[in-house]
């Protein structure tokens, strides 16, 4: 069972800088092309939108909606270019890391954090 779950981990890993590289490239569809670039900036993000800290729903964003988004954004990509970016993500040795969603996560707590600051005051 251990052995599968690393082969499942590797895939999702795999598949998320397979995305990363989808979201890039001119043959994929600008829909396919956002969500991908959602995805995987979410998944190589170094800031989770739900910390890992918070009990079971910490790791749920991680367990679910990761794999979740990937299934969906495999889907509508093209076969052939999915292999194709799943074997070049295969030759990468390491995992790019998202800023650009990081800031937009952080962003995201800040603007609810506001919210909620507003609707306390009120």
């Amino acid at each position: 069972m251990i052995t599968t779950l690393k082969t499942w981990a590797a895939a999702l890993k795999r598949d998320v800088v397979a995305l990363w590289i989808a979201a890039r490239d001119p043959r994929v569809s600008w829909f396919a092309k956002l969500l991908a670039a959602a995805v995987a900036g979410y998944a190589l993000s170094p800031i989770d939108l739900i910390p890992d800290f918070i009990p079971v729903l910490g790791y749920l964003d991680d367990l679910l909606l990761v794999p979740a988004g990937i299934w969906l954004v495999v889907r509508l990509i093209p076969a052939p270019l999915m292999a194709a970016f799943r074997e070049e993500a295969a030759r990468r040795s390491e995992l790019p890391t998202t800023y650009g969603a990081a800031a937009i996560i952080v962003a995201a707590w800040l603007v609810s954090a506001a919210a909620l600051i507003w609707l306390f005051l009120r």
